[in-house]
């Protein structure tokens, strides 16, 4: 039987191919949810362009997301690039995804949960300062304490090499593969 798996994100678990003009997606088979399916999994991409951590408000609307695609074997969480963007410091992110982690525990309680610290951002068009790098490099620390905390699964995506884009944030082609790769390592050491 397929194994289940809800992706939440931003732009990068989305697909967004940032050589486009009008927000278009890589192709099915570039995307890192499209490989993870190749793999085997259904895969429920819940990824939007521009999400941030979401806050109480929207919690009701992310439990009938999860509970709608129920029964599921794995949740992954990647988010916080966003808020960095708009000007959240790590630390703030942080807060944000320790209520947001205790949200999507509460909705599948029978999934295995995995928070994805966002590759560390990179010099390009979107990241032009060096304090955006450096609060980036924050997250895996603070998301990993969050997950132990938690009891969740952690993985730093920093650590599967993933190649960024001229601006700094969205992954390549190769940083999809790169992504799906690390992904599917670090889901096969997730307890059952």
């Amino acid at each position: 039987m397929e194994k289940r798996i809800l992706c939440l994100g931003d732009s990068n678990t989305w697909g967004y191919d940032p050589r486009s003009w009008f927000g278009s997606l890589y192709p099915a088979d570039v995307r890192w949810t499209g490989l993870l399916e190749q793999a085997g999994w259904k895969v429920f991409n819940c990824g939007q362009n521009g999400a941030s951590i979401p806050d109480k408000t929207a919690f009701p609307a992310i439990v009938n997301r999860i509970q709608s695609r129920l029964p599921l074997d794995v949740i992954t969480v990647m988010l916080g690039s966003n808020d960095l963007l708009e000007g959240l410091t790590a630390e703030e992110a942080a807060q944000r995804m320790e209520a947001f982690l205790t949200c999507v525990n509460q909705a599948a309680p029978d999934a295995r949960v995995l928070l994805i610290a966002p590759p560390f951002m990179k010099p390009g068009a979107w990241v032009p300062t060096r304090q955006l790098i450096e609060e980036s490099m924050k997250l895996p620390g603070l998301y990993q304490k969050l997950a132990e905390d938690a009891g969740t699964g952690f993985a730093e995506a920093e650590k599967w090499e993933i190649e960024l884009t001229y601006d700094g944030v969205h992954f390549s082609e190769a940083g999809h593969a790169a992504f799906a790769r690390g992904l599917e390592e670090a889901l096969s050491l997730l307890p059952d």
